[in-house]
């Protein structure tokens, strides 16, 4: 199906936010990466999230100032938003649950973001931009205090047969339906 072109690498972005319940958006541009014409496509092959205080030392607990949840997704096309686990453009996500009160922290989101690394495993990607989006349940923005999510894409490219590219490039504009 696929044919390696680079060994792995790891793309990154770091989305800041500041205000409660606000969408944050940031993107990693893929137009270096994907090119229609060599039917070269990025192959994903995990997605990896790292939350962070205001301060790379400082804990998500102190930033935070209060329970809440954290979310943070990948899309491989503009949803403007946060989008439903069944939408074919995401491509990872994640979520934070925090109790301040009883010191506890918990993952609820079971999404699974590692691909594998085989040259059939992953997610292809087409399009031109990763859209990632997050949202802050709750952050203590009186003290200046930010919560940071940074996204770190393990990927290579991968040259696809004709076939292939373009069932690819169908079904990702199926999706912007």
């Amino acid at each position: 199906m696929a044919t390696k072109k680079t060994a792995t690498f790891t793309l990154t972005e770091r989305v800041t936010m500041t205000a409660v319940g606000t969408d944050t958006f940031a993107t990693i541009d893929l137009g270096s990466y994907v090119d229609v014409g060599d039917r070269q496509a990025l192959q994903v092959h995990s997605v990896d999230f790292i939350w962070q205080g205001t301060t790379a030392a400082q804990s998500v607990t102190l930033a935070m100032g209060g329970s809440g949840q954290l979310t943070c997704q990948v899309t491989d096309l503009n949803r403007g938003g946060l989008v439903f686990a069944n939408d074919r453009a995401l491509v990872a996500s994640a979520m934070l649950i925090h109790d301040n009160d009883a010191f506890l922290s918990q993952n609820l989101d079971q999404y699974p973001d590692n691909f594998g690394k085989g040259s059939d495993d992953g997610r292809y990607v087409v399009n031109d931009q990763l859209y990632i989006t997050a949202n802050a349940g709750a952050v203590d923005t009186g003290n200046s205090r930010a919560i940071n999510c940074t996204v770190r894409v393990e990927a290579s490219i991968v040259t696809l047969s004709a076939k292939d590219f373009m069932a690819i490039a169908i079904q990702s504009t199926a999706a912007d339906n």
